[in-house]
Order: C-alpha cells, then sequence, then structure tokens
C-alpha cells in the first residue's frame, strides 16, 4: 500500500448487492442512489458497478453530482432531487439530467430554463406523504399538480415521476409505514384526475429498508442507497445477505512503549495501567474517524482486536498494543467485512450510536479510493 491510508471498494460486492437488491425488488425497476460520492465509496467507479449489477437508473441528490457521472461518460438516466433557487438548472437539461420539484416556484424556474435552452425538461414531482421533509405537503399537492400539467401541456416539461420517501421503513411495523403508503396512494390518484399521472409515470417510494421489507410499496420503481454498499438497513434482521465493499485500512506509522502511568493523547483521558507498546494510526477525525470513538471503538492488528485508546485527533490516533511489539508500517484494519475478524462498519456504529451512513460518507477525501474486484477482501 502506497499511501498510509486507503479505503478499498470492492466492486464485484456492489454488484453482487445491486443484483440481489434486483431479485427482491420483483420486476420494479431499480435506481441507485449515488448521492454523497456513492455513499463515500467513490461516485463514478461506484455508479458503473451499479449499473452492472442490474439497475437501470442513478440518483444523485444535488446537480453537480449528476455532472459530474455526464462529464465521465454515464449515460444512463440520472435524476436529482435536490433543487433549489439559482442552482444550475439549464446544464442538468443540457445535459438530459432528470429533475425533481416540490413547489411551484422551483417548478417554474425549471421551466423557465427549459425554454431558454429548449429542452424539455424531464420532472419527477415530489409529494410529502409523512416525513416532513422534502415534498408538497398533500394540501399543496393539487395545486402543484396543477401548475405541472399546465407547463407539460406547453412542452417546457415532461412529467416523467411521481414520488416519495419513507421516513421509518427501517422500523418495521411503525405506524407510519401505512399511513405513508395510503397517503402516497392518495397523491397518485390526484395526479392522475389532474392529467399529471399516466401509464407512461414512474412510480416510486421504497428506499432500502422498504425493498428489503415492504413488498406492497414496489410500484414501478424502487430506490437503494445503504444496502448497495453492503450495509443493511435494518441491522435488527441481519445482513440480507449483503456483501459490505468498503474495507477502511491504514499502515502503523509509530510504535513505542510507553511506562505505567502515561497520559495518552489530548486531556489525558486514558491513562496506561501497565508498561505497554503503543501504535499510531495516521487517521483523524478530518478523515472521518469520528472523535468519539476514543474509548469506544475498536480495529484489527497483528491478528487482534485493539482499542483505540485516548483521544482521536485531528490526523492521528493511537491503539494499545499490550505486549506486542508490532512493526511500523503493519497493517490496521478500522472495518471491512468482518471475514478476517476485523469491526465491521455496522459495529463502530453501534458502538458510536450512529448509522453506517454516517460512518462510511465520512471518510474524507485525502482518504484515496482503491477499487479492486475481490468480494472475498
Amino acid at each position: 500500500m502506497a499511501t498510509p491510508a486507503q479505503a478499498r471498494v470492492d466492486l464485484a460486492a456492489i454488484e453482487h448487492n445491486v443484483a440481489l437488491l434486483k431479485e427482491r425488488a420483483g420486476g420494479a425497476q431499480l435506481m441507485g442512489a449515488v448521492k454523497a460520492d456513492a455513499y463515500g465509496h467513490g461516485l463514478v467507479p461506484s455508479s458503473e458497478a451499479v449499473l452492472a449489477g442490474g439497475a437501470s437508473r442513478l440518483g444523485t441528490a444535488y446537480i453537480r453530482e449528476a455532472l459530474e457521472l455526464r462529464a465521465a461518460g454515464v449515460t444512463a438516466p440520472v435524476l436529482s432531487w435536490i433543487i433549489g433557487p439559482g442552482e444550475p438548472v439549464a446544464e442538468a437539461l443540457e445535459a438530459d439530467v432528470e429533475l425533481s420539484a416540490s413547489d411551484e416556484t422551483i417548478l417554474d424556474e425549471i421551466a423557465a430554463a427549459a425554454r431558454r435552452t429548449g429542452r424539455t425538461a424531464r420532472m419527477h414531482l415530489e409529494a410529502d406523504t409523512g416525513m416532513s421533509r422534502g415534498g408538497a405537503p398533500l394540501a399543496a399537492w393539487p395545486g402543484l399538480l396543477a401548475r405541472a400539467a399546465r407547463l407539460q401541456a406547453e412542452g417546457a416539461i415532461e412529467i416523467v415521476g411521481l414520488w416519495s420517501h419513507f421516513a421509518c421503513a427501517d422500523i418495521p411495523g411503525h405506524p407510519s409505514i401505512d399511513a405513508q403508503l395510503y397517503a402516497f396512494e392518495e397523491a397518485l390518484k390526484l395526479a392522475e384526475q389532474s392529467g399529471a399521472g399516466g401509464s407512461h409515470v414512474i412510480r416510486h417510494l421504497s428506499n432500502s429498508a422498504a425493498i428489503m421489507t415492504l413488498p406492497r410499496a414496489r410500484f414501478d420503481m424502487v430506490r437503494s442507497g445503504i444496502a448497495m454498499y453492503g450495509l443493511s438497513p435494518v441491522p435488527e434482521l441481519g445482513d440480507f445477505g449483503l456483501r459490505p465493499a468498503m474495507t477502511l485500512l491504514a499502515r502503523l506509522s509509530l510504535v513505542k512503549r510507553v511506562p505505567a502511568g502515561s497520559g495518552v493523547s489530548y486531556g489525558h483521558l486514558h491513562v496506561t495501567e501497565r508498561e505497554t507498546w503503543l501504535g499510531l494510526v495516521p487517521l483523524g477525525y478530518a478523515d472521518g474517524v469520528l472523535r468519539h470513538a476514543t474509548g469506544r471503538a475498536e480495529v484489527l492488528a497483528g491478528g487482534r482486536r485493539r482499542p483505540v485508546t485516548g483521544r482521536v485527533c485531528m490526523d492521528q490516533f493511537m491503539i494499545d498494543l499490550g505486549n506486542d511489539a508490532l512493526a511500523e508500517g503493519e497493517e490496521v484494519v478500522l472495518f471491512g467485512s468482518g471475514g478476517r475478524g476485523e469491526p465491521t462498519a455496522q459495529e463502530w456504529a453501534d458502538n458510536l450510536g450512529t448509522i453506517t451512513h454516517e460512518i462510511v460518507t465520512r471518510i474524507g477525501a485525502r482518504v484515496p479510493r482503491v477499487h479492486v474486484r475481490d468480494s472475498q477482501e
């Protein structure tokens, strides 16, 4: 390994996961969410693996992510869904990027860009069915539909999708699930009545958790994010046969013997109880290793689990090696598939009181992504 740290991403694992998700989706199309640098896994290589695994479409949060895909030669349909005032809408239309709208103001801005460029905007309209995040509230939904139908008649836009997002699909049995399904079905009925619906319009609601647990919510397309990267969307129900794609690695940059009573790192949160060997790992919170991993997380080094010892710093943290005088340059695995006894991203998430999404997306840009094809890694 030429660098002191790397995030090794197994593209074969991503392809495996997408194929598994495609099977779980039945006959529905699969959109792969590759926002946030493909959840930290590397946007372009991961997107190509997602498509190779069977996804027919890609999804990004922002237009600039979609434009990066187009610049790299990715031609599959791409939807961008966070569209605020002043976004590069005209560039998106010229690059054949599909867009989402939740209110009439943004819809009008997109229509204006369509008129300027002479490119019909392919639009997905989002309904807020109970998450109170993106989407038009159901009270405003008829107005959005009516405005969209008028713009479609004008030729400025084409309505190609109707969608919403689950708030609690990762909590099986939560009462909001049935409520959102009902609300979405009502939103679809209103769309058909307004002329904004139709058999060609793609209806989509399910995220990764719903793909695994709610077959009745498939509609025409499902959207997968975290599961494509091998991390369970509902950990308490198991891994569903998914293979984690990312392994985060570093090499010890320093190993030293310290006496009993030595304070370790800022604040001396840890004081050694005995004479011991300490190893310095050249990754820190600037690289996405959460500061409160201090005393809560473990790594694999020298064939054994080692605790993160003392406060995590910006660029480095310490591990307690006990009586094992490992060599400088020894490989350290922060998390991976667990196949060699290393911690998993799920373990890190559980120990730090967060979700795997945060663990993998926080890995910083100075940690190179190295893409391989070895699902047994």
